[in-house]
């Protein structure tokens, strides 16, 4: 079926598509007037309904971890904003043009005065909630966001938004589904990342302390001093500033406290070191994220980041995860950037086997759950690409869905 495309203020779009505005296909409520709330207003849990803010809308979904509560008569006040699964929410100020479908609600809940809520949509409610996270209204968003302190959209303008939209419903949930399904696996994905991390962070626990021995092994552990059991190379730093690596971009590893910062055309390094933050790293977030990163090969490293190599008898790996997600807050040195001085990072206190057999036993099953872990985030983000490229094709018209109304489209 050969497809004719017409020209909008919004695009090309589909002939038998429409344009609408936000306004014309649902009813929009927001906490503004007397539904507003204060401090007063707000409870412990368990004694109200949770006021959903923009920190539970994460990558188009909602999440409710550490919610906020208000009272029973608060909630009760404004009966149109109370919210449902299946409701579709917008953050208006802050995190602007946030947007996700309510689902899994886990207890009675309303909005926060940040979010509006979409009422009686006359389209498939799933595929508006697509639309409204997609360019087409997020561009509209960006230039009708009204400055200040605390930049805002107000109902009115959110009304007047334009968007494209298939004639039928059928085609409307046959784009909802394709993308629904895509969204699923992704959902899937996260879930098995997840028990992978949750697997890893209790294999360390157990494997990096002795608690759990492996088969085979019963040897002594032993406290040792970081300056005992590796080598620093801080020697081999050479701080590069913006303008400098402009002058010599390349193919190896720019490397600073928390990672990768770019690429240059030289190196310092041709080894495999382990690079641990000097100053700039997440000392007070250590259980969550790393404040040590492993390279293996040509690298640069500036002057943000400690150079380390086991010696001899000592696994890198072992160590490597040793130090990776380790509190070392008392080594550090304090003032305006918190700092990890040389001389003091040789004094942190390392628990190791006395066997390197067992230490290189140990991180071969952190370096195998690590590599299960690169393959599934690897599998996710290509999804995602996809996804992405899905919603550009489908939620455009430049691809159309079989169905009955358009035949073999």
């Amino acid at each position: 079926m050969k497809l004719s495309y017409k020209k909008t203020e919004i695009g090309l779009i589909p002939v038998d598509w429409e344009i609408t505005t936000i306004g014309d296909l649902c009813n929009i409520f927001g906490r503004i007037g007397f539904r507003g709330y204060t401090v007063k207003d707000i409870v412990d849990e368990g004694n109200g309904a949770i006021a959903i803010s923009p920190s539970n809308i994460q990558d188009g979904k909602t999440l409710f971890k550490n919610c906020t509560y208000i009272s029973w008569h608060k909630y009760e006040e404004s009966p149109e904003i109370k919210i449902f699964d299946g409701d579709v929410i917008l953050v208006k100020t802050a995190s602007i043009g946030k947007t996700a479908m309510v689902k899994n609600l886990p207890e009675k809940a309303t909005l926060n005065p940040q979010i509006v809520v979409f009422k009686n949509i006359k389209s498939n409610a799933v595929f508006f909630s697509y639309i409204l996270g997609f360019k087409t209204i997020q561009e509209q968003i960006k230039t009708a966001v009204v400055g200040g302190v605390l930049p805002t959209l107000s109902q009115k303008l959110i009304a007047k938004f334009k968007l494209p939209l298939p004639s039928t419903q059928s085609e409307q949930l046959a784009i909802a589904k394709s993308l629904s399904d895509v969204d699923t696996l992704l959902a899937t994905l996260d879930k098995t990342i997840t028990k992978k991390r949750d697997l890893k962070q209790a294999a360390m626990q157990n494997l990096l302390t002795g608690k759990m021995r492996l088969p085979g092994f019963s040897g002594d552990w032993a406290v040792k001093a970081l300056g005992e059991i590796s080598i620093c190379l801080d020697y081999l730093r050479v701080p590069l500033n913006e303008t400098q690596r402009g002058k010599i971009l390349g193919d190896y590893p720019y490397c600073g406290a928390n990672g990768i910062l770019g690429y240059v055309d030289d190196f310092v390094v041709d080894d495999d070191i382990i690079l641990m933050a000097e100053d700039g790293g997440y000392f007070d977030e250590y259980e969550t994220r790393p404040i040590a990163y492993r390279m293996t090969g040509k690298c640069w490293v500036n002057n943000h980041a400690h150079i380390l190599k086991a010696k001899s008898g000592v696994d890198q790996g072992f160590l490597f995860y040793s130090l990776v997600h380790k509190n070392i807050l008392p080594f550090l040195a304090s003032g305006t950037r918190a700092k990890l001085n040389k001389s003091e990072m040789n004094k942190i206190q390392i628990k190791l086997p006395t066997d390197e057999l067992e230490q290189i036993a140990i991180s071969t099953i952190l370096i195998d759950i690590d590599s299960e872990l690169n393959t599934l985030k690897a599998r996710h983000n290509k999804i995602y690409d996809l996804k992405q490229a899905m919603m550009q094709e489908l939620l455009t018209g430049k691809t159309r869905l079989i169905n009955k109304e358009l035949g073999n489209a």
